[in-house]
């Protein structure tokens, strides 16, 4: 399968497993249960049913998943109103199979493990493989946490296949030319947390001295900077207007020497009073509002055109990349 080999060395390099812990995916999902209900969610970067030991867990209660996406929504499946929960995931070693859950199937009045049922994949799990496409067909929502290293290639697929979708990535992601001509049109925006997050690892990934513990259990952990969530689900957050209480003046707001749009240092210091062209840092996104906002490009890509330098010259000296930004006016 064309790509296959890209997401093989990625896995082998050992760069892309990061366990996203329950509390984080709570914090995160408290926000769109109204999303759900009625909904097929599909998780197809996820194996809740091996531990990384390796040992077979599948059928031992709520204990020993590799996945927090899967035991979240098995845990909620009739509060959110699910209509089914489908998993899948990638191996190249081990054989891979696909889980689905569609309620209290045996009747025994409780979700559990006994009513998910286990049916092995042909192929090893790839989220590109023709089976996990026919479970991406059959779903409304994709959430999971999808390899970084096959970022671009992941959202493609799913803005191909028309889907909903809730996943974690790298807030610097937003200035891939794949995914910002997709924030630009608001395909795409962030969701409610963001920032530096700690992932369960392997214990074959090496200790390092900063980002880096081990809990009590032995457990090795690593923390991720610029984290956030990449959606398209309508939310609350995205309609809060930022207050903005800073004047325009041309020392505190200078002009790029190579472009006429000012340098904004800081998303809390956007001035309330200016209405032009405003370079500001990516984690504006956090907060960005379409309402209030409109989102122009960065400093490679702007004014539709992709440039191969970028534009934030200041005094001489490139500053860090930058979103292109400007306020819309509304009438009183």
């Amino acid at each position: 399968m064309a790509g296959n080999d890209n997401l093989h060395q990625s896995r082998s390099g050992k760069t892309d497993e990061f366990y996203t812990p329950l509390s984080m995916i709570e914090n995160e999902l408290k926000h769109y249960k109204q999303h759900f209900k009625g909904k097929t969610v599909f998780c197809n970067a996820d194996d809740p049913a091996f531990s990384d030991d390796g040992v077979d867990h599948f059928g031992d209660g709520l204990g020993g998943y590799t996945s927090n996406f899967w035991r979240y929504f098995q845990l909620n499946f009739e509060e959110l109103g699910l209509k089914k929960l489908i998993a899948t995931h990638y191996d190249p070693e081990k054989p891979t199979y696909k889980l689905e859950l569609s309620g209290d199937r045996n009747e025994d009045g409780i979700i559990s493990n006994l009513d998910v049922v286990k049916t092995p994949l042909r192929t090893n799990g790839d989220f590109r493989s023709p089976e996990c496409i026919e479970a991406l067909k059959e779903a409304d929502i994709v959430v999971t946490n999808p390899p970084f290293s096959l970022f671009r290639e992941y959202i493609a697929q799913l803005m191909e296949y028309g889907k909903d979708f809730l996943v974690i990535g790298n807030m610097n992601a937003v200035t891939y030319k794949e995914i910002l001509p997709l924030v630009v049109q608001n395909k795409i925006w962030l969701g409610y947390n963001s920032g530096h997050f700690w992932f369960r690892v392997p214990d074959y990934y090496e200790e390092k001295k900063t980002d880096f513990k081990i809990d009590e259990d032995g457990q090795k952990w690593r923390r991720m900077g610029n984290i956030c969530w990449f959606t398209n689900l309508d939310i609350a957050k995205r309609h809060e207007e930022m207050i903005l209480f800073r004047k325009y003046n041309e020392t505190d707001y200078p002009k790029y020497d190579n472009y006429n749009a000012i340098h904004i240092k800081k998303t809390d210091e956007i001035p309330m009073d200016y209405f032009d062209v405003m370079a500001v840092p990516i984690t504006f996104m956090a907060q960005y509002n379409p309402d209030q906002f409109e989102i122009l490009g960065d400093s490679r890509f702007h004014d539709g055109q992709d440039f191969s330098d970028d534009i934030n010259i200041l005094n001489g000296k490139t500053t860090y990349r930058r979103l292109l930004i400007r306020r819309k006016q509304h009438e009183n």
